[in-house]
Parts: structure tokens; sequence; C-alpha cells
């Protein structure tokens, strides 16, 4: 290759050296960030992520210790996946339990054994998989009801918690699926009781249960799919609905508890960058180190106590994991008169509604619910601010009646332990359950509004009067009067920030023209499910009320009573 000068090139000899364009990720964090800044253009979007500001709360840790738990379980079902053999193969156990050898058990069960006694750590590395299974599912749930409690399902954030229900649900399945695999006699039993769920689908069950086992139970194809399921395809969905989860997160406002400076238009709280990303670094692994401590410590899921799986055996009080207990206490409290035959088919209820409606019916309105509440209540507007749990007394007994039904559902999954260990009637626990799955909720809901009505109207009570000093002063006409302490501002913006309730008004149900109008049935509905979810509502003070309080008591004395007489009114009137 020539080295010559051209005689063009004389032209240039004045021209300033070409300069190449630098992006700012290269000048910021130098040459590999830049590298690919140039090829991805990501720097803009990593600048606005590390800038992103999170509330300073402990109860937003919930949702990252549910993120954390499932990448530890991410990370120690990889280093299971190494040794573990998902096949139904039979073989003889001559591995380091004694109590086993010579015992012809399945593969499956056999490299179960070999992870918990012949691989090093990996009777630890199985413990802090079921251990992180079970606090991700209690996590997240927790997460559920915060958010639900606080109202943060609100708009913009209806699609978030869709996304949480379905995160929830398949949770579920994919415990299942994986406390299925060791093929040990209590797993084994909880599959055949899904393969009895499966059958009870009307029409549709047998076909059902044969394409899933690929033929009779126990088939020799179950385990090599649930392990598919187990370790490819539910992992893969969570993982995907968790980044749109944290993505959404990131786009929209984080929301945050009301209090002074905090707005529907600002987030108070720490960026990203220091100090968020140190605090959550750290806090990744004090959940790892908690989940490390108790796997150490406290035995879970022994399967060489139960032997391997035989079909034609079953364990004495064996119950399912604590998350799938409400469903199997709907089994056991559904009545055997469900189960009829007509036209020659027979339709076993008492087992498909519990088993297989349950679930997918639970989760179904919980998902629907930010819906429900927008279309009685009509707000349409954006919320960023959370709300006092207090303050909507309606959702709250709502959410208490839920809690109520699932813990009933969950005690009777254990009804059976319960007669032995109480020497009761088993009959009679289940009678007593069954009365207490309908009675309770009303109760839990009745009582929980009560309450939350109650708190409101100490709040309102504690911002008029401020709060009591226990300090007798005599006055100069001889009478005695306790001394109260005026809120400071800060405290008293929490008390009185909240929307006063507003119910829909009904339109009228005729046009200008006298025409009815269509949908006069569905709007009096909505109006009347307005005035139930507003029913008794304690409205924060007014500038107005608490000015008549500071100055002149008989004034604020003569508000108080007009407007229990106005609430009274109102309650008469919906009776």
């Amino acid at each position: 290759m020539s080295t010559t000068a051209r005689p063009a090139d004389a032209l240039r000899a004045g021209d300033s050296p070409r300069s190449t364009s630098t992006s700012p990720g290269l000048k910021k964090v130098g040459g590999v960030a830049g590298w690919i800044d140039d090829r991805t253009g990501s720097a803009k979007g990593v600048g606005y992520l590390m800038k992103k500001v999170f509330p300073d709360h402990w109860s937003f840790m919930l949702g990252e210790i549910a993120m954390y738990s499932m990448i530890i379980c991410l990370l120690t079902g990889v280093f299971l996946t190494l040794w573990y053999d998902p096949t139904h193969g039979e073989v003889i156990y001559d591995g380091s339990y004694v109590p086993l050898q010579g015992v012809e058990m399945s593969r499956a069960y056999a490299s179960t054994l070999d992870i918990s006694f012949d691989v090093k750590g990996g009777l630890l590395i199985r413990q802090i998989h079921h251990w992180a299974a079970l606090l991700f599912i209690v996590s997240l749930s927790v997460h559920m009801l915060r958010v639900f409690f606080t109202g943060a399902f609100r708009k913009p954030r209806e699609i978030n918690w869709t996304i949480g229900c379905l995160l929830s649900m398949l949770a579920l399945i994919e415990g299942f699926a994986g406390y299925s695999l060791p093929d040990d006699l209590l797993s084994g039993t909880g599959l055949r009781a899904a393969q009895g769920f499966m059958l009870s689908a009307p029409v549709i069950g047998s076909y059902l249960s044969y394409a899933v086992f690929g033929g009779g139970f126990p088939g020799e194809d179950i385990i090599p799919r649930l392990y598919s399921v187990h370790i490819l395809l539910l992992p893969a969905i969570l993982v995907a609905l968790f980044t749109a989860h944290i993505v959404l997160v990131a786009l929209q406002k984080h929301t945050q508890y009301p209090g002074p400076g905090r707005t529907n238009d600002n987030v108070v709280g720490f960026p990203v960058m220091p100090v968020y990303a140190a605090k959550a670094g750290g806090f990744f692994f004090i959940v790892f180190g908690a989940l490390a401590l108790i796997s150490s410590l406290v035995q879970i899921n022994a399967v060489w106590v139960h032997g391997p799986y035989d079909p034609n055996a079953t364990t004495a009080g064996a119950q399912p994991d604590w998350y799938m207990g409400f469903a199997d206490g709907a089994l056991r409290l559904l009545p055997g008169w469900l189960e009829f035959t007509t036209f020659g088919y027979t339709w076993s209820l008492n087992v498909a509604i519990g088993a297989l409606l349950l679930i997918p019916v639970m989760y179904g309105v919980m998902g629907a619910y930010p819906f429900i509440e927008s279309w009685v209540t009509g707000d349409k507007r954006e919320h960023h601010l959370l709300d006092r749990p207090r303050n909507r007394p309606v959702r709250t007994g709502i959410g208490m009646a839920g809690l109520t039904f699932y813990g009933v559902l969950l005690f009777a999954a254990s009804n059976d332990i319960m007669a032995i260990k109480f020497h009761m009637s088993i009959n009679d626990i289940t009678h007593i359950l069954r009365v207490l799955v309908f009675v309770g909720p009303i109760i839990a809901f009745w009582a929980t509004k009560r309450i939350c009505l109650a708190l409101q109207r100490h709040d309102r009570e504690t911002v008029l009067h401020g709060r009591e000093t226990g300090r007798i002063v005599r006055g100069p006409g001889g009478d005695f009067h306790e001394v109260h302490e005026p809120l400071d501002p800060y405290t008293r913006w929490t008390l009185v920030q909240h929307d006063p309730a507003t119910p829909l008004e009904l339109e009228s149900g005729v046009d200008a023209n006298g025409v009815e109008r269509k949908g006069a049935g569905k709007r009096k509905a909505r109006a009347a499910l307005s005035r139930f979810y507003y029913s008794g509502a304690v409205n924060p003070v007014t500038p107005a009320e608490l000015e008549a309080a500071h100055h002149d008591g008989r004034s604020h004395e003569a508000i108080e009573p007009a407007q229990e007489q106005e609430r009274r009114t109102v309650e008469a009137g919906e009776r």
C-alpha cells in the first residue's frame, strides 16, 4: 500500500483535525460506559433511573423482600438442578442414609436424598430454597395487603395491581410444583389429591387428568413435566411479570404516605444513587443472611422421614404447605350433597368448587377490585398519596372480611389435627367452621368499620381540642377543666389532609323531554353502592371549624351537634 501523499491533500493543509463526538456517558463514567452508550443509547435511561426518588418507609421494603426471595430461589434452584434427576425410573438406593438403603425408589427421590446427604452443602441449599420460596409468598402477600389497605392500587396503578395478583396466584402454583418434585410419600400424596381435583372437573375431568399425567396415575411423565414447569415455564413468567412491575414502578411516580410537604405532584425521599442503591444492596444481604440462618437452624421438608412415594400408602395427618391450606380447608367444609348425578353424569361440585374454582375466582375478584371501587366512587383521579386505612372504613372492612374468610378456610385445613389435639368431635369443628365462613366475614366487616369510624372521630376530636395533658386547672369562676395542648401543624396535617366523603348523586331518570333514560337501574345501583361505601363517614376538620374551636368554644359546640344530626339523618334515610 502506497504512503505517498496525494496532490489534493495539499489543499487541506490548513484544516483542523476532525474531532469525534464524545457521548455524555464517556465523559462521566469512562470508556466502557461510553462504548456501550454509543451503541445502545442507554445513558439517558440509566441516568433517569439513578435519579429516581424513592420514599423512605419500612413498609416499602416488603416488596423488596419478595424480589430478593425470588432471586435467592433462582440462584439456589440453579445449584439444585445440577444434581436433581427428574425421572421416574426405579433404582435401589445405596446412598449415605442408612434407614433407606436397599429400598426401591424413583430416581427423583434418590437424587433428592443424594443432594441432602452426599452433596456438600446440598441440604443447606435445599433448605434455603424452600424457606426462600415460603418467604417469597409471605412477603408478596403482605405487600399486597399493604397496597390494598392504603389504596395504592388506584389510578394509575391498576395494571400493577393486576400484575401483583397474577404473581401471587402463579407463586402458589410454582410452590406446589416444586413441593411435588422430591417424589416422597408426602408430596406424592399431594399429587394424588391434585389428580382427584382434575377428575372432579365436569365433563373434561378424566381427559384433563389423562393429559397432565400422560395416562393413569401416577405414570412416568408427571415428574419430568412438573420439573419443566417449575424451572422453565413458571420462572420465566414470574421474572417477566416482576420486570414489568418494576418498570411500571420506575415510570410512574412512587406512592408515599401523607405528610407535610408531600403532595400528588412530588416524591419526598432519596435518589437511587447513591443512597437507595446502597440501602437496597445491604438489605439484600440481610435477607439472604436471615434465610441462611433459618435454614441452618430450622429443619424443613425432611423428605427422608416419609420415604418414597407408594400409591397404596399415605401419611397420617398429611397437610399441604400453608399457602395451599385455604383451598384444602374449602374442600373439607363443602357439604357432600353438592355431589349428585344427572343424566348418567356425576357432578362432584363439592370438590370442583374448592379445588378448581376457588383460587381463580378469588384472584379474579382481587384483580377486579380497583375497577369496581373506581366505578362505585366515581373517582377517576390519579392518586400518589396513600390512604390511612381508618379514612376508608368500608375498604378496610372489606379487606378484613376477606382475611377472615381466608383464615377460617385455613383453620379448616387442620380440622382433623384440632380434633385430635383438643379431644373434640371433628364433625362439631366442621359445623362450627361452616357457620363461621359465612358469619365471620360479616362480623369482621362490621367491627372493622366501627373501629375505623371511632378512630376517625378521635382524630377529629384531637384536631379540634388538642392532646390531653392530664393537667387540671381551676378557672376564674371556680370551675375545673383539663388543659389541652394544641397540635403542631405537621401532626395536624396528617389528620386533616384526606378528601371528604362525597357519595355519587342519583341523576334524574328522565331527560329534558320526560323520556326515561337508558340504564336507570344501573345508575340506581351505583348510587346505592356509593352511599354504602361512604355511609357514616367522618369528614376531616375544615379551617372554619378549627377556627371556631380555637376562638369560640360555644360556636364549635354548635357546629358539632349539627354535623352529628346531619350524619344521623343520612343514616336514617339509608335505612
